[in-house]
């Protein structure tokens, strides 16, 4: 499987990216998963919900299914989260898998970049980030520039930088 990461800082536009990436690479033909790291608290899960009532009394793992789709949560109980290798080694084989978040990971990456957030580009420090989508033409010297919204011109760079 092929490996690309979309990072930034919050509400840089990373969710669209992604959502708009998924689209075109979809559309393209290619089979497509996402992994997403959240920094925060979060549940899939909804309270008083079967599933949840198996965590919330000590279940390692709880395996929601239906005729539909099926999904595994894995509660950590405090220990180390896992990295970036790990959860992919849990994905079914596809073309392309699409990481939003996970910026100190080794991979290939693109930043999205938003000035309205008022933060400084992560490219300059980090060379695993191949190219900046951003709402303005500041960028590195030394790598492309796409326009944040410009998903084809951003998903031909990817395609061409892994070969697919």
């Amino acid at each position: 499987m092929k490996i690309w990461g979309i990072v930034g800082w919050k509400n840089s536009g990373k969710t669209g990216l992604m959502e708009r990436l998924v689209a075109e690479f979809t559309a393209r033909g290619l089979t497509v998963s996402t992994v997403k790291h959240a920094h925060h608290a979060f549940d899939v899960d909804q309270p008083g919900k079967d599933s949840y009532r198996h965590r919330e009394a000590g279940a390692q793992e709880v395996l929601l299914t239906s005729g539909r789709r099926w999904a595994l949560m894995h509660e950590l109980r405090g220990a180390k989260e896992p990295g970036l290798e790990e959860f992919l080694a849990r994905l079914s084989p596809v073309d392309l898998v699409l990481v939003e978040g996970f910026k100190s990971e080794s991979h290939p990456k693109l930043e999205a970049h938003r000035s309205a957030t008022g933060q400084a580009l992560i490219a300059p420090g980090d060379s695993t980030i191949r190219a900046v989508a951003s709402d303005t033409r500041s960028g590195t010297p030394d790598r492309p520039v796409f326009d944040l919204n410009d998903t084809a011109a951003i998903a031909d760079f990817i395609a061409a930088e892994l070969g697919l």
